[in-house]
């Protein structure tokens, strides 16, 4: 009797219970960018450092309006009016300058009438004391945290830290990957194929995949279905956090990649799951090595289950503390027909609807189909033994 294979959800956990958090480091905050604090980053300026000015216009004495005052000075960015606005004075200023001392609003200047040296007001001028100005510490105060341990650096952030006079952040390193692929009908990417081969191009997928979400990749080729080279192979990737390995990973003749793993002493947790597409497929840790996970060949199945899979693992083991893939709601287009036993990830184009996105699945959803991979944005989940469902139903997707 064949050997049970194993729910997505507890392959997904067993996957990601394998790796933790890498060592941390202490890097410049450009070399931070998509990675995950080790440490929660505190704000050491303040934003504004002073009250500012929200509008180009006239810095001035509320009680002062309508007026006329007399315009005794300038405050720009980066050159602020040195003194202080007196009774029956203002300051001409402008956008993110600072508001000289004595005055309490802003006339915005499409308000402003000016004759010569004097200011008086030409439309409903500011609504009170405070008004177009921007308090010190609006943004943040310096000693307040502004981002937790576990936090991505996206631009965004990044941003709000570097305004906050970090130069440097403490991140997780980026987990080291050492990507190798198997067959002997495989030819590198740029070669043409001769009889019986294909090119090699998985490796490019997938190394771009793990790429991009933090991993330093490190391709170690094309190894041939002998046991030797596999074992000289694994010996190389010794030195990675993670070895991904992709094709051979199967119960044929020519899949040795299991059993090189096992003569090498790596301890296997699963090889195979309740997944479509992407059944063969292996996890587990080499002694005093890497973790090791085994991709199918299937060009699709390879893809997808790295996306399923090596995602999440790479973002924990790059320190974030939510790494798990965040579905989305869309509208099938189509009618879906009753799924069997396994958990299938069907590819899809979103679009726009009444009540919200929409997915269409392609027609045709073999795991060899590039072109199909290619033209999709959105994996459409179907669960285990999920019933069929008509157009207009409610389902789960996972944009790429």
């Amino acid at each position: 009797m064949p050997e049970p294979l194993l729910p997505f959800d507890t392959a997904l956990a067993q996957v990601l219970a394998l790796g933790g958090a890498l060592e941390t480091e202490t890097v410049p905050i450009g070399a931070g960018a998509g990675r995950w604090l080790a440490v929660e980053a505190t704000a050491e300026l303040t934003q504004p450092p002073a009250d500012v000015s929200a509008m180009d216009g006239y810095g001035l004495r509320f009680e002062d309006l309508p007026g006329p005052v007399r315009v005794v000075g300038e405050s720009a960015a980066g050159r602020p009016f040195a003194g202080t606005v007196a009774p029956g004075e203002a300051v001409r200023i402008f956008t993110g300058a600072y508001v000289p001392a004595g005055a309490d609003c802003v006339m915005v200047q499409e308000e402003a009438e000016l004759s010569g040296a004097m200011l008086g007001l030409a439309g409903e001028g500011p609504a009170g004391v405070g008004a177009n100005i921007r308090r010190r510490g609006l943004d943040f105060d310096a000693g307040q945290v502004l981002a937790k341990a576990g936090d991505r650096l996206t631009p965004a952030r990044m941003g709000l830290l570097a305004a906050a006079g970090l130069g440097m952040v403490q991140v997780h390193r980026r987990p080291k990957v050492a990507l190798l692929s198997t067959g002997d009908e495989l030819v590198p990417v740029g070669e043409r194929p001769g009889p019986g081969q294909i090119i090699g191009s998985n490796a490019l997928v997938i190394s771009t995949l793990l790429a991009g979400f933090g991993a330093d990749v490190q391709d170690l080729g094309i190894v041939p279905d002998r046991a030797e080279a596999l074992a000289r192979a694994i010996g190389e990737a010794r030195g990675a956090d993670l070895m991904v390995t992709i094709g051979g990973a199967s119960v044929g003749e020519h899949d040795l990649v299991r059993p090189a793993l096992l003569t090498a002493g790596a301890v296997i947790d699963f090889w195979r799951i309740a997944l479509r597409p992407g059944k063969p497929m292996l996890a587990g840790r080499l002694p005093d090595g890497p973790l090791v996970v085994g991709l199918p060949g299937n060009p699709v199945s390879a893809f997808v289950c790295a996306r399923l899979f090596l995602a999440p693992l790479l973002r924990r083991m790059g320190g974030s503390l939510a790494p798990h893939d965040v579905l989305s709601p869309a509208v099938t287009t189509v009618p879906l027909a009753a799924n069997g036993p396994r958990r299938d990830f069907l590819r899809g184009v979103l679009g726009p609807g009444p009540d919200g996105p929409t997915i269409t699945p392609f027609g045709r959803q073999d795991s060899s189909l590039l072109s199909v991979l290619a033209g999709a944005d959105a994996l459409l989940l179907r669960l285990e033994h999920a019933p069929a469902v008509p157009a207009g139903t409610s389902v789960s997707v996972l944009t790429l």
